[in-house]
C-alpha cells in the first residue's frame, strides 16, 4: 500500500524546518534557492545534507562546480526566503550579498557554511546532497523555520534575543561596553 501524497505533504509541513538558501557559482554568476531539506549530518569530518529537486537548475550546477553555499536565514528574513523561492525573480539583483570563499553569501544569514560535495545520493524525485563543511561563520541571531506552511522563529530563540536587546541597552544606559 503506498500513502496518499497530499497525506505525506500535509504531514511533513507539521515538521519545524530551518530556512537556507543555498548558492553556487559558475563563471563568477551566482545561483541560488530557498531550500529547507537541510541537516547536519556528521562531526568527523563536518558534513550537512541538503536535498534538491532532480530538476533543478542550481542542483546540475552544483554537480558540475562540486561547491556550494549555505545561508541559513535569519527570523526576519521571509522575503528573502519568498524571493529565493520565486521563479524567474532577480534573486541576487534584489538581495544584497556578495562573494565569500567564492560562494555567494547573503547579508544578514543567521549562519554561513561553505562545503564541498563529497556524495550525491539519487532519492525519489530529489538528490541528496552530502557537503563537507569547508568554512562556517555563526551570529547571534535567531534562524527563520517553516512549519505548517508558515515562518517564523522558536520562542524560546526569541526571548533570549530579547533578553540580550535589554542588557546591551542597560549597558549602554550604564556607559558599559556593550561586549
Amino acid at each position: 500500500m503506498t500513502l496518499d501524497i497530499q497525506r505525506f505533504r500535509d504531514l511533513m509541513a507539521g515538521v519545524c524546518a530551518p530556512v537556507t538558501v543555498v548558492t553556487t557559482s559558475e563563471a563568477e554568476i551566482p545561483y541560488g534557492a530557498t531550500v529547507s531539506a537541510f541537516a547536519s549530518l556528521s562531526l568527523s569530518p563536518p558534513m550537512i545534507s541538503v536535498a534538491l529537486g532532480q530538476g533543478s537548475q542550481l542542483l546540475a550546477r552544483i554537480l558540475r562546480t562540486e561547491r556550494f553555499g549555505i545561508n541559513v536565514l535569519e527570523k526576519s528574513q521571509e522575503e528573502t526566503a519568498r524571493l529565493f523561492a520565486a521563479r524567474g525573480a532577480d534573486r541576487f539583483g534584489q538581495s544584497t550579498w556578495a562573494f565569500d570563499h567564492g560562494m555567494p553569501r547573503l547579508a544578514a544569514a543567521a549562519s554561513w557554511l561553505v562545503c564541498s560535495l563529497a556524495q550525491a545520493v539519487e532519492g525519489g524525485d530529489h538528490m541528496l546532497l552530502l557537503g563537507v563543511v569547508t568554512d562556517a561563520e555563526k551570529t547571534a541571531a535567531p534562524p527563520l523555520v517553516y512549519s505548517e506552511r508558515l515562518f517564523g522563529t522558536h520562542s524560546v530563540l526569541l526571548e533570549r534575543e530579547t533578553e540580550r536587546k535589554k542588557k546591551a541597552k542597560r549597558l549602554t544606559l550604564l556607559g558599559g561596553d556593550m561586549q
